[in-house]
């Protein structure tokens, strides 16, 4: 440890899929990764104390929980200032009178592998459930319940004696996804009665003649509140990476200015923000190494940060963020360059699914579908990652891929074909909306009067990279379903026995 400047494995890409100790593959530096490790300790303390002052205020507190651990969400937040910040608020719920101290390679002080790593499997958990919880409150959508779950497993945390028993924490770890399943299902709520139900679309992949700003990130608000301020402004919205999904809801749709889709997954920002020329809008993850190309013209907000670039500010309650700046920025930049042409067709969420139930049922009963595979979760930078594209193009032309989260751009803009009206990729949206695709299996298995989920003719190649889909992931165990792969690699913070006690039980490899 003593040559360590740092360790971090809750990504993908995990240096050598063991760690990063001297600098993050993300592209965190050292202090940073321990200014994170430091924030999640005082929330594990905070948490303790929160309990022990007979758990009031958990609504403040749950907010101030779920932004602290969405900010240290890989790719969310690269300023230190603003951890430094968080640190030093964490302790009016500490009660600590003195500066906390930074933390060094914080995980390793639990020495023993497994417990080590069912304690990691727990907290990144939380992380995921944290940040769709967040996206939720943004839109006025909160649980007490869900903000009780993570301060109380974190108080577990903060106490070796509790978090010392491997089957306890497993079953928290299990609660955990019973806990996912029901954020994403608040979130699910939050969006489709703040935004309409998502409906079929065909979005644009190319450019117009006018000025653009292009979105990325996961928060719909910041997009409407972005929509709304420049509906007479001569500028073209234009939608990135996760933000595809925009396109569909009705109330985002009706701005004739939301214009298309530019680029594909997050990693390619180095190359598709230079091109673009307008001013970047990041409102959460994902954000990679800022480059000099456009280091001048993007700008964080929310839970996302850099350290040099511009951040707008929280809005006022009842009131929008003001993008002015940006705005003005806009006028000044010439059109985005064209990357491709044509259109992508997305929108297929659970209501839109199950609307076509009676169709999708028919045509698996007279053999026209056979197979359903879900493609889903996180894509980066890993070169196997094109597993997915090569097995997207193999696949039997009875089968159909059901997608969401940034994977899908290994496979979306491939000519897949339909199957009798049915295309043969159904986009449900961003990685939240995971679960959609679980709400679609388990209607199919109703409709098949099925007793298993895992009878369906349906079968799980799930891509990973963040926490976020730790969450996903452990809300799919929680609802029944079996025999998941999981790649490209199996998670560094999985330790040998623990991976072999989730074969054992889930099948999941």
């Amino acid at each position: 440890m003593d040559t360590m400047k740092m360790f971090c494995f809750q990504c993908q890409e995990a240096n050598g899929n063991r760690g990063c100790t001297m600098g993050g593959m993300c592209g965190k530096k050292a202090d940073l990764a321990n200014l994170q490790d430091t924030l999640v300790l005082q929330l594990k303390k905070a948490s303790r104390a929160w309990e022990k002052a007979g758990a009031r205020n958990v609504r403040e507190f749950g907010r101030f929980v779920t932004e602290s651990l969405f900010m240290t969400i890989t790719n969310a937040n690269f300023d230190a200032e603003r951890f430094q910040t968080q640190i030093a608020e964490s302790k009016k719920w500490t009660g600590e009178e003195t500066e906390p101290e930074v933390t060094l390679c914080q995980i390793l002080t639990c020495e023993n592998e497994d417990l080590r790593s069912l304690r990691e499997l727990l907290t990144y958990g939380l992380k995921g459930v944290a940040a769709y919880a967040h996206h939720a409150a943004v839109l006025g959508f909160e649980d007490d319940a869900i903000y009780a779950f993570l301060i109380e497993s974190l108080a577990v945390l903060s106490d070796d004696a509790r978090c010392g028993d491997p089957e306890a924490l497993t079953a928290r770890i299990l609660q955990c996804g019973q806990t996912a399943v029901r954020t994403m299902e608040l979130l699910d709520k939050a969006n489709t009665e703040t935004f309409g139900t998502p409906a079929i679309a065909q979005v644009k992949l190319g450019v117009g003649n006018r000025p653009g700003i292009l979105v990325s990130g996961h928060d719909l608000r910041d997009l409407r509140d972005l929509l709304e301020q420049t509906k007479d402004e001569g500028i073209d919205i234009y939608t990135h990476c996760e933000m595809l999904v925009s396109h569909t809801y009705p109330e985002l749709r009706k701005y004739p200015h939301l214009y298309g889709n530019y680029g594909g997954a997050w990693h390619r920002q180095n190359v598709e923000f230079a091109s673009f020329n307008g001013p970047i809008l990041m409102t959460t993850n994902c954000i990679t190494p800022v480059q000099d190309s456009y280091r001048n013209r993007i700008f964080t907000t929310g839970a996302a940060g850099y350290a040099g670039i511009q951040h707008i500010a929280d809005r006022k309650e009842d009131e929008m963020k003001d993008f002015s700046q940006i705005i003005a920025l806009a006028k000044t930049c010439p059109p985005p360059t064209p990357l491709e042409d044509g259109e992508l067709t997305t929108g297929f969420g659970h209501a839109q699914v199950l609307a076509l139930a009676d169709k999708v049922v028919e045509a698996v009963k007279s053999g026209a579908i056979r197979h359903f595979v879900v493609m889903a979760g996180c894509d980066g930078r890993h070169k196997e990652r094109a597993q997915f594209t090569e097995r997207a193009e193999a696949l039997p032309k009875d089968t159909v891929i059901l997608t969401a989260g940034c994977a899908k751009f290994r496979y979306n803009k491939l000519a897949l074909g339909d199957i009798g009206g049915i295309p043969r990729v159904l986009d449900a949206g961003q990685c939240n909306d995971s679960y959609s695709l679980a709400v679609i299996a388990l209607k199919l298995r109703e409709a098949f009067a099925l007793e298993d989920v895992n009878d369906l003719p349906l079968s799980f190649d799930l891509g990973w990279y963040e926490q976020k889909a730790v969450a996903v992931l452990l809300a799919l165990l929680a609802l029944g379903f079996k025999n998941i792969k999981l790649g490209p690699t199996l998670p560094a913070f999985v330790s040998p026995n623990v991976g072999k006690v989730l074969q054992e039980n889930f099948g999941l490899h």
